[in-house]
This record gives structure tokens, C-alpha cells and sequence, in this order.
């Protein structure tokens, strides 16, 4: 029991306290040897005040390196969302709780799946008591759940012999998105010209008149119809029809062999970039991702459910295909209120029989300029 103690207190020790010797450090090092070794065969007194002296900066630095790593606190705000290979700003508060010793020369990392990931924060001196906001950028090159399980405060104050490195438990998760592409301008006029048939009647912006109701707060009041108001002695509200009524159902085939992960990573980057496009473009979209949920999104929301759903998207193996086709089936049977598009990152020659409803099929062999524009985002 006692050793498992020891064993358990050695290692929560090395977790949160870590110490690295520098260039300049270990020669440090090798010269107290040297003096030592000289003291010893000589039994000069000179030389063992010298080697005195050398041992006590070394136990002093890490005494003084101690106490600029203790008593730190931390707030880290993320962004709600992030992209594949899009820049980002993170933000870092950082106090100092001692009451009268300051934190000399540090400098933080953020800790990620067990790797050092520098954030280019770099303090010369934090007062005690005082506290300080820094930003520092955030660059991902992997889709899916990022996440960080605390920060390492480095300094190698105060001669630069060591590397004091301490750990603070702080534990953030982000989604990170595909990347967005800019979109071969062919296809998106092939996609917006796709479907004209399939209008649906819907609120949005426009200027034909969609219905009128009853005003209530939070309603723009420029929208108000006073005829009807005067007429009915209540305020009433005009609502505009959309200009553009399609709706565009997006379906992405999740399977693919192994061989293919990484054009499955780009039919991805190509399933958000159409979103980003449709949506803005004032374009309903529902999204169908092989057996999940559809999802849908009007032209005057975010699409951010739609990004997230993409971000945590996982390939299915070749031998859940009939499953996931028949899932897809039935679902694009539901949706025959616009056209359909399905983007595969496996080029099946089945598939145009299996979904002959589909106006679209999207695959490396059919659209492989599309594909050649996602570039490879495969996980770093």
C-alpha cells in the first residue's frame, strides 16, 4: 500500500511538475562536476567554496523557478466554432493569486491530445496580484472534436540554467468544422439552376406580400401594415415572401472504403462549402448524412447545426452500405419538394441505380475538378 502511494504521488508529481535542462545548464552542470572533482583531489578549500557556491544557485533556481509557476489561475475563451485551416482567436486571462512575489518570464502552451501546442503568449513580469488578457491564435488542420486539457506554464527565470514546466488542469472542447472552399464557379451555377420547378411559398425577403399577423414585440417596426391597422383598430405586421422558394436537399453518402479517407475528408469540405453557399444565397437546405437525422437550415438562419453535424460525421465501412442506402432512400423519398443532390467520396457505379430520384450525383469520377479544389485534408 505504501508503494502504490509513493508510486501514485510520483506520478501526479511528474504531471504537474516537469523540469528541463538547458544548453547553458548543462554546462553549468559539467563545470560543478569538474570543480567538484578538482576539490576532492586537491582538498583545496577555495575549491570546495566554489563548488558550495555553484551547488546552492542550482538548488536556488529551482526554488525561485518554483515559486514563478505557483499560484496561477486561468480563464480560456474559445470560439463558438471553428474551420478546417481558418485562422482563429483565442483568449487567455491569466492572474497571478500570490500576495507578494511576482511571476517572472513566462510562457504558456496549450495541452492537446498530450502534445505541446505553443500559443505565442510570452510574459516578462506579472505583478502580484495583478492579472492580464492576452489573444493568441488558433490554426486546426483536423475535423472534429478538438480538445484541450490544460496549460503548461514554462520559465526558465532566474539564470536560465532549467526549464521550470508546471500543468493547470483546464479543460476546454471546441468543434472543429471542414474546411470551406472557394467552389468551381460551373457548379454553383449548375446547382442554383437546378430545381426551379420545386418553389415552395415561405417567409423571407422579398416584396410580394405573404401574410399579415398580429405585431408582436421584438417585430420590426417598419413592417407594420397600417391600412389593416386602422381597419382592425390592432397593429398588424405584413410579411414579404422570398424571392427564391426552392429548397435543396443535400445528401452525403457516408461510406467509403479505407482507401478513400481521404477524398471522404474532402466530400465533407465540398458538403459544407455548398452549405456555406446555398444558405447565404437565401436557399432553404436539408441535409441528409447517410442513417442520421436530416437537418435543415432556411436562408435566413445559421447553418451552424449543419457544420457541427459535418464536423463529427464518421465513415462507415463498405460493409454497412445497404444500410446506409436504404436509410438514404427512404429519406430522400420524404423529400421530393426540391432537388436532391448526393455527394459521394466513393465513386460506386451503383449508386445512379439506387437513387434515380437524385437530379444530381456528385462523385470524384463525375466532378473531378470539384474534388481536385477540396485539396486533401486528411487529419494532421
Amino acid at each position: 500500500m505504501a508503494s502504490m502511494t509513493l508510486h501514485t504521488w510520483f506520478h501526479r508529481l511528474s504531471r504537474y511538475r516537469a523540469i528541463s535542462v538547458t544548453t547553458e545548464g548543462v554546462r553549468f552542470l559539467l563545470l560543478t562536476l569538474a570543480v567538484g572533482i578538482a576539490a576532492v583531489n586537491t582538498g583545496n578549500n577555495l575549491f570546495y567554496l566554489l563548488l558550495a557556491m555553484m551547488l546552492s544557485l542550482i538548488v536556488l533556481s529551482g526554488l525561485l523557478s518554483e515559486q514563478c509557476v505557483r499560484r496561477l489561475e486561468f480563464h480560456r475563451h474559445l470560439p463558438d466554432t471553428l474551420f478546417v485551416n481558418q485562422p482563429a482567436t483565442a483568449t487567455l486571462w491569466i492572474a497571478n493569486r500570490k500576495s507578494h512575489l511576482p511571476s517572472i518570464s513566462l510562457r504558456f502552451l496549450d495541452i492537446a491530445a498530450g502534445q505541446d501546442h505553443d500559443c505565442g503568449i510570452r510574459l516578462t513580469h506579472l505583478a502580484p496580484g495583478a492579472s492580464t488578457l492576452r489573444t493568441y491564435p488558433l490554426l486546426i488542420r483536423r475535423r472534429g472534436r478538438y480538445q484541450i486539457d490544460g496549460i503548461r506554464v514554462v520559465t526558465p527565470f532566474p539564470f536560465g540554467l532549467f526549464h521550470k514546466k508546471a500543468f493547470y488542469p483546464q479543460e476546454a472542447s471546441i468543434l472543429v468544422c471542414p474546411e470551406l472552399i472557394p467552389l468551381p464557379p460551373v457548379q454553383l451555377q449548375e446547382i442554383h439552376a437546378i430545381g426551379h420547378e420545386h418553389a415552395l411559398s415561405r417567409r423571407g425577403h422579398g416584396n410580394s406580400l405573404y401574410n399579415l399577423r398580429e405585431f408582436r414585440p421584438g417585430d420590426d417596426s417598419r413592417a407594420i401594415h397600417w391600412m389593416t391597422t386602422a381597419r382592425t383598430a390592432k397593429l398588424m405586421l405584413k410579411e414579404t415572401e422570398a424571392e427564391d422558394q426552392r429548397i435543396i436537399t443535400l445528401a452525403v453518402f457516408t461510406v467509403a472504403p479505407d482507401e478513400e479517407a481521404d477524398r471522404f475528408e474532402r466530400a465533407l469540405s465540398i458538403a459544407a462549402s455548398l452549405i456555406d453557399q446555398l444558405v447565404n444565397s437565401g436557399l432553404r437546405l436539408r441535409l441528409l448524412l447517410g442513417e442520421q437525422q436530416e437537418l435543415l437550415a432556411e436562408g435566413n438562419e445559421s447553418p451552424l447545426h449543419l457544420f457541427h453535424a459535418l464536423a463529427l460525421c464518421e465513415r462507415r465501412p463498405v460493409a454497412d452500405s445497404a444500410a446506409v442506402q436504404e436509410a438514404l432512400s427512404q429519406a430522400l423519398a420524404r423529400s421530393q419538394d426540391g432537388p436532391a443532390l448526393l455527394l459521394s467520396s466513393w465513386a460506386d457505379p451503383a449508386l445512379h441505380g439506387v437513387f434515380p430520384a437524385v437530379d444530381q450525383i456528385l462523385t470524384p469520377d463525375t466532378h473531378k475538378d470539384l474534388f481536385d479544389a477540396a485539396g486533401s485534408c486528411l487529419p494532421a
